[in-house]
């Protein structure tokens, strides 16, 4: 089934939500996900795989700690912290590489760094254990199979731009990951009471003659 890429943002936003994440690291997570569809990547199925490890329950032991050029927690990152903390830092990519350790769901990290790429008007690129991608912060150039989980990422700044790609408008995600998508947003949906179901019902129950 194909969906516009609003209704992907905003699946993805109440789906994060749903599973525990803040706010604000919910909407961080719709726009990484409507980026990737964007760019011909199922970002539905990254999210939900990322939803699904309940990460959420323990924030801070998944949130990097910025040390120079080598960046890890205290278990497994998750990328949508860290890649927050990489927007928040980008600066640092002037100075150096930067290398993260342990990070599951690594794909979930390439809307930020095209976020980087942005900010600092240069090309990114990004080793991610045997893959490799770059992106100036519009175009992805992706080669190599993303890992559910990496040892190392390491981002660096890039001279040459890579090689435009399509942009897709819909996406069409695996049904199974959107179906866990909307399980999780439907958390945050307040469940109905005695008093909304009765409004819900007109004035069929109340006789003002």
């Amino acid at each position: 089934m194909s969906f516009s890429l609003n209704e992907i943002e905003a699946t993805s936003k109440r789906a994060a939500r749903g599973a525990g994440y803040t706010w604000g690291h919910a909407e961080e997570a719709g726009k990484a996900t409507r980026w990737l569809c964007a760019q011909g990547l199922d970002g539905v199925a990254a999210l939900a795989s990322l939803l699904q490890q309940d990460l959420s329950r323990s924030p801070e032991m998944h949130v990097p700690c910025i040390s120079g050029e080598g960046w890890a927690g205290t278990d497994v990152l998750c990328p949508l912290a860290a890649g927050s903390a990489l927007s928040d830092s980008a600066l640092v990519l002037e100075a150096a590489p930067v290398t993260l350790t342990n990070v599951t769901t690594p794909t979930l990290l390439l809307p930020f760094v095209s976020n980087v790429a942005r900010i600092l008007n240069k090309s990114v690129a990004i080793t991610i254990d045997g893959a490799e991608a770059q992106t100036d912060g519009i175009a992805l150039h992706l080669t190599g199979p993303m890992p559910d989980q990496a040892q190392s990422v390491t981002m660096r700044l890039e001279q040459v731009a890579p090689p435009t790609q399509r942009q897709h408008s819909r996406a069409t995600p695996d049904p199974a990951a959107w179906s866990a998508l909307t399980g999780f947003a439907h958390r945050t949906y307040a469940p109905a009471t005695e008093e909304s179901r009765l409004r819900g019902a007109g004035a069929g129950l109340s006789d003002n003659d």
